[in-house]
């Protein structure tokens, strides 16, 4: 009986084991974000915003946190009660990492949404979602900048007017610049895979 050399054995078996993380290593795709990258990602001039108790929420303060933004209104039919259902689904989908990840909604329509009001349409979906306004010299800068539309069409509904605004979410990366937009409709289990993968890729 031919005896096996315990060093050959081990020689074989550790290359069999390079060959196949090299085999995975040079076949595996690169992961495909679901959103729009931004690349290089674009600085976002630091804003202060009220949220409620008259209290400042200021976008420097964020560093260290992905923020997933979006625009919208308490008087929104639609869009807006969408976007924020699929917040609620993507914090609960990321589940520990949801704590790495600030949500946050800036109102489209000052001149009825105060702070309180808008944080506290923003509680009513996760305690601990941003609500924020100002006055329209502070929001309007921060619309400029990000390319969001905002418009007032007169309706006659019950709510009164309404306000055509941007419906994409906005991703700032930890270092407060924007890094990805998705599009509305973007599924919460997209967002949250791509969120995931931005915190993996910052480690």
């Amino acid at each position: 009986m031919i005896k096996k050399n315990p060093y050959f054995v081990l020689l074989i078996a550790t290359a069999v084991i390079g060959l196949t993380m090299l085999v995975e290593f040079v076949f595996r795709k690169p992961y495909s974000f679901h959103g729009t990258v931004i690349n290089p990602p674009l600085p976002v001039t630091d804003f202060s915003l009220q949220t409620a108790n008259e209290e400042v929420f200021r976008l420097s303060e964020q560093k260290g946190k992905i923020v997933l933004l979006f625009f919208g209104y308490t008087s929104c039919p639609d869009v807006c009660p969408v976007t924020l259902a699929t917040f609620k689904q993507v914090n609960d989908n990321l589940g520990e990492d949801a704590q790495k990840v600030r949500f946050v909604m800036i109102t489209a329509d000052p001149d009825r949404d105060t702070p309180d009001k808008v944080a506290e349409y923003a509680a009513r979906f996760n305690p601990e979602f941003i609500g924020l306004s100002g006055d329209m010299t502070a929001l309007a800068s921060i619309w400029k900048e990000l390319g969001v539309f905002v418009e007032k069409q007169e309706s006659d509904s019950a709510a009164g007017y309404l306000v055509s605004h941007t419906a994409s979410v906005y991703v700032l990366n930890q270092s407060g610049s924007l890094f990805m937009t998705f599009p509305y409709g973007t599924t919460a289990t997209e967002i949250a895979d791509d969120i995931r993968q931005i915190l993996k890729d910052s480690k």
